[in-house]
């Protein structure tokens, strides 16, 4: 599936974004189904008690979507979860066959030491939000070993904002069985392959994505508050759900 998605993605480049989300969905699922994950979707509600900021968002409208980030799965289980670019570090575009589909799938690549370029990055984020595209982002800028999560760096937050977007918070929970998994984590020092092979040796291995309201806050006041306030809020949904999924919520098989 790696080495038949690199003439998908060299072809996808070509079509317009909503097409080539469309067609990197479908290879997300097959990759996924090839290495035995299978992938559920949930919609959750909102638990944060503010429901004035909670609102729905226009078909065609773009949306920054932000979730907790255990494993490189995360960007392609969002991906066969909906449509939607990616937002990944800068080192994924220098990796040998990945880079070739990342870019296949309109990956956004951001330089997480370089500050200087921090502002082009999100403007990046933004203009693809402006042209109703979903943009996915793990704000904790680093992988965590599944039943924990860092805090979300407000820096991504800012394109949501310049483009008048809303951020739909989600929870991504990989189990074996009913257990809490560890295994697709990737962290310390493991490399690619080693992860890799770990996750392809693993039984009965499933994740499920909650997705939750949209969030809107007006951009008034300082802009620095206005995005730390956003990033809190997406965190708080999004740490509550990681314990444990939201009761009633509702939940669909995507990927046999």
């Amino acid at each position: 599936m790696l080495l038949g998605g690199v003439p998908v993605a060299l072809v996808a480049r070509r079509f317009d974004p909503v097409t080539r989300a469309r067609v990197t969905q479908v290879w997300a699922r097959l990759l996924l189904w090839a290495l035995g994950i299978k992938v559920l979707a949930s919609r959750g509600f909102s638990v944060l008690g503010g429901a004035p900021t909670v609102s729905a968002v226009p078909s065609g409208d773009g949306t920054l979507l932000v979730a907790n980030h255990i494993s490189w799965l995360d960007p392609l289980v969002m991906a066969a979860t909906l449509p939607c670019r990616p937002l990944a570090k800068s080192e994924v575009g220098e990796w040998p066959l990945i880079r070739t589909l990342a870019r296949g799938a309109g990956v956004l690549f951001i330089h997480r030491d370089r500050l200087l370029a921090l502002p082009e990055a999100v403007e990046g984020v933004a203009s693809a939000l402006r042209a109703g595209d979903t943009v996915v982002a793990f704000p904790e800028g680093t992988t965590w070993c599944g039943g924990e999560m860092g805090p979300f760096r407000p820096a991504v937050f800012q394109a949501a904002l310049n483009a008048d977007a809303a951020v739909r918070p989600a929870t991504i929970h990989y189990r074996e069985r009913a257990v809490t998994s560890a295994r697709p984590c990737y962290v310390g020092g493991d490399t690619l392959v080693g992860s890799i092979l770990r996750v392809a040796g693993t039984r009965d291995l499933t994740v499920t994505v909650t997705l939750f309201p949209p969030v809107r806050l007006s951009p008034a006041g300082r802009p620095h508050e206005a995005r730390k306030a956003l990033a809190s809020v997406a965190e708080a949904q999004v740490r509550t759900a990681l314990h444990g999924t939201p009761p009633g919520a509702h939940e669909r098989q995507m990927i046999a």
